[in-house]
């Protein structure tokens, strides 16, 4: 019997050599061909990202995947025109009117991908379905809702790429929405009760939230850390947040032919029916910018969270509601379904960075996706970075050196607001629509993560 045993484990052991001996070869024999690219590399792990490296898709240089369709809602500000609409609500709107805009039949989408950060109405957990069941998706389709913090719009896009690439998916309909008016406020630790005397105390969700706990620091101060690292002052803020506010006024007044007031918003904006004091009325443009705004009047505000910092009330992104939803398709679902692309997503990355400087996370970022795209900053004709705070973005175009003919060039969140979950979608769906309007081919879209991280795509 013992001898029998040790025959049979010498064989088993001599046939589990020679299969590994067998595999090296072919492995060696495959290098650089389309089996190893996807399959040897997973063996082997030469595609394991080394630490601080980020993640893309397995292959850096995406070349089959686009945008059909990129629309959003107006971005209402804080308790205004759009508080009673849940952020489910504004991801429906918004992405049925992708889907119009797109001509895409609900019964093509294969999955559903959502942005949402707060999670600040009951329905919220589920939003991503419902938005899909809303607008007629078929009920196999699943749903997806992410939440990347800021670049959780950014995100739903490369998850849907993603499952294109892998041939989960051949059509994704993805986006992010955001209420930021609605979000809850929370008492804590008297779910099991509490003792006589306790103190109930209420805990704003929204403010809570914009603090990094790890590093117990507002994400504000993260913004004046920059603002000390780059030599950023309270002028130079205060000089960017005017520049963004007359960019967007610029391009709001811009002379078009169209079916709603928006200027160069008009090809991405879907208006929303909302209470008026008489009834009812159409929001065709942005609630939140303040154009009329002078920078004596930004002058005299009084920093927020440093005493002689640089943040204020004014040089800020606006709290705000809003959702934006594209449709991304694969290159055999256009030919099949006869869609006409609006752009295609070249590449994308995303990084981590030291949180009490989150704000410098589209440096990495943006580096990273245009290293894999083979292109430069110089090649981009359009670049927009996420404006969380003045001092934030301009240390992030001070490290990059960012043209500011190029770069947030009809205005950004300082103007036209920060929907958390939904400002990644809005940013891709102007880029993608402003560059169509000028001409141009590449852009770059970026966004910094509180907690320390960046995100970006590029398009072309």
């Amino acid at each position: 019997m013992k001898s029998s045993i040790g025959m049979n484990s010498g064989g088993t052991l001599s046939s589990f050599f020679s299969f590994f001996f067998s595999l090296s070869l072919t492995i060696n024999s495959l290098r650089g061909s389309t089996f190893f690219f996807f399959f040897g590399s997973a063996l082997i792990g030469n595609r394991v990202p080394s630490p601080g490296q980020g993640i893309t898709c397995l292959m850096p240089r995406i070349t089959g995947v686009f945008i059909v369709a990129a629309k959003r809602t107006p971005f209402g500000t804080y308790g205004g025109a759009l508080k009673d609409h849940s952020a489910t609500d504004l991801a429906e709107h918004a992405a049925k009117a992708a889907l119009a805009a797109g001509a895409v039949a609900p019964e093509l989408i294969n999955s559903i991908i959502m942005g949402n950060v707060m999670q600040s109405s009951a329905d919220a957990p589920y939003i991503a379905r419902h938005v899909g069941l809303r607008c007629g998706v078929p009920i196999p389709a699943p749903a997806l809702t992410v939440n990347r913090l800021c670049g959780s719009g950014f995100q739903s896009i490369i998850n849907g790429a993603h499952e294109i690439c892998l041939r989960e998916s051949e059509v994704v309909l993805c986006g992010g929405s955001e209420s930021m008016s609605q979000a809850p406020y929370a008492v804590r630790n008297i779910r099991f009760g509490t003792k006589f005397g306790f103190d109930l105390k209420l805990e704003d969700t929204l403010w809570a939230g914009l603090t990094d706990l790890h590093i117990k620091t507002p994400m504000g101060i993260t913004a004046e850390n920059l603002a000390e690292k780059y030599q950023i002052t309270r002028e130079d803020c205060d000089n960017y947040a005017y520049q963004t506010q007359q960019r967007w006024k610029a391009a709001m007044e811009t002379s078009y032919v169209g079916p709603h007031e928006g200027g160069h918003f008009t090809a991405e904006i879907a208006p929303v029916e909302v209470k008026a004091k008489k009834g009812k009325a159409s929001m065709t443009h942005d609630e939140h910018p303040r154009p009329q705004t002078t920078l004596e009047q930004m002058a005299k505000l009084p920093t927020v969270f440093k005493k002689g910092g640089t943040v204020t009330a004014a040089n800020a992104s606006g709290v705000s509601d809003g959702a934006a939803a594209l449709v991304i398709s694969s290159e055999e679902a256009l030919k099949e379904h006869k869609l006409t692309p609006l752009a295609r997503i070249v590449s994308y990355h995303v990084s981590g960075c030291d949180p009490s400087i989150m704000g410098i996370g589209p440096v990495p970022a943006i580096t990273e996706a245009l290293k894999k795209a083979g292109l430069s900053v110089k090649d981009m004709d359009l670049v927009e970075v996420n404006e969380a705070f003045a001092p934030q973005y301009l240390s992030v175009a001070k490290a990059l050196g960012l043209d500011p003919e190029k770069s947030n060039v009809n205005g950004g969140a300082i103007a036209i607001g920060h929907p958390l979950g939904a400002s990644g979608a809005r940013i891709t769906a102007h880029l993608v629509h402003e560059l169509r309007r000028r001409g141009g081919k590449y852009a770059v879209g970026s966004a910094c993560i509180g907690g320390g991280q960046g995100i970006a795509i590029v398009l072309e």
